[in-house]
């Protein structure tokens, strides 16, 4: 059976200043756009089961400059929604609540009506997304691909590894990076993480 293999959307304006994205949809920056080229080795000549991306435009973009032809869409791949926190860093939350924990805590719900989500919340996405992608490896050859955003990934992470929703704070995740979850003796194992294209220089 495949393994399951995750990218991390390229740098955005948001992403680079640590700002809370999730339903907001800004481009990638010049930047990201050559983090997401950059990965084309990693996928080129390669067939795979499925390859799934987020809804969202820069996980979009990011599929179609790696070379990931045929994507289709999910839309449990979009980032955790951050509620009234939208658009804020950790370091502004903390200046009114500094025990404020996102993988603990959730989010307060938006000033627009969005009701952001919880940990158990995003977790529950991810065990559907989970279930398909393990349909998918059983009943095709290759890999499955999920281009997405840092949180979600992380959250995923945990819940493949068997690891409460709240644990994907312990898998940093960076951006325009491709890592790898397998099995080992039958047993969910990280194989690879956060590698990068050899062009892609860190900010």
């Amino acid at each position: 059976m495949g393994d399951l293999v995750l990218v991390r959307h390229g740098e955005t304006e948001w992403s680079l200043t640590g700002r809370h994205t999730s339903r907001t949809d800004l481009p990638l920056t010049g930047h990201g756009e050559e983090q997401a080229r950059s990965l084309v080795p990693f996928f080129a000549g390669r067939s795979f089961a499925r390859v799934l991306t987020s809804p969202l435009g820069r996980a979009v973009r990011t599929a179609g400059l790696a070379g990931l032809s045929g994507a289709r869409i999910d839309p449990d791949l979009r980032e955790w929604d951050y509620g009234g926190y939208e658009g804020i860093t950790t370091r502004d939350i903390h200046r009114t609540r500094p025990g404020w924990v996102l993988w603990e805590d959730g989010v307060p719900p938006g000033p627009d009506g969005t009701p952001g989500e919880s940990p158990s919340e995003v977790g529950a996405r991810a065990d559907r997304v989970l279930t398909r992608v393990d349909a998918a490896l059983r009943e095709h050859s290759g890999d499955v691909v999920l281009v997405a955003h840092a949180h979600f990934l992380r959250v995923l992470t945990a819940r493949r590894l068997g690891l409460p929703p709240g644990s994907g704070r312990l898998f940093r995740l960076a951006t325009g990076t491709v890592s790898r979850l397998s099995t080992e003796h039958g047993d969910p194992v990280i194989a690879t993480w956060n590698e990068r294209g050899t062009s892609a220089a860190v900010h």
